[in-house]
Order: C-alpha cells, then sequence, then structure tokens
C-alpha cells in the first residue's frame, strides 16, 4: 500500500534537511501574512510586504513540491 501524503509529508519532514526548511519558512510565511492582514489598516508598507511574503511563501510551496514529486518517482 502506497503511504499517504501525511506520512510522505512526515517522513520528508524528517529526513530531508532542504523539505524541513522550505516547511518551516512557507509556515513562517503564513504567519507573518496571518499578523499583517489582521490589522485594522494596512499602509501602502504593509500592502507590498504582505505581497512579498505570499511570492516567497509560493516559492517554498513549490520547491516543497518539487520535493515531493522527486521522492514519488522512487
Amino acid at each position: 500500500m502506497a503511504p499517504s501524503e501525511v506520512d510522505v509529508i512526515e517522513t520528508l519532514t524528517k529526513e530531508n534537511e532542504t523539505f524541513r526548511k522550505a516547511r518551516e519558512a512557507h509556515a513562517e510565511c503564513a504567519k507573518q501574512i496571518e499578523g499583517l492582514e489582521k490589522k485594522p489598516f494596512l499602509t501602502p508598507q504593509d500592502e507590498v510586504e504582505i505581497k512579498i511574503l505570499k511570492k516567497k511563501k509560493l516559492v517554498y510551496k513549490d520547491e516543497m513540491e518539487k520535493i515531493l514529486m522527486q521522492f514519488r518517482k522512487r
């Protein structure tokens, strides 16, 4: 039986340093975005920061997906 997606992610988080760092950075970006979006008023600087964080978050997601695809090909 093939491992579930959650099992694969947990395995990669434990065994693959690049995946783990990308996952942690992705989570940190999400946390920062959430914090900024909770503000009652966003300055233009806040809006730019959110856009930058969203792009970084997407880069980390793409990196994790690439590693997942390589893992599945084994």
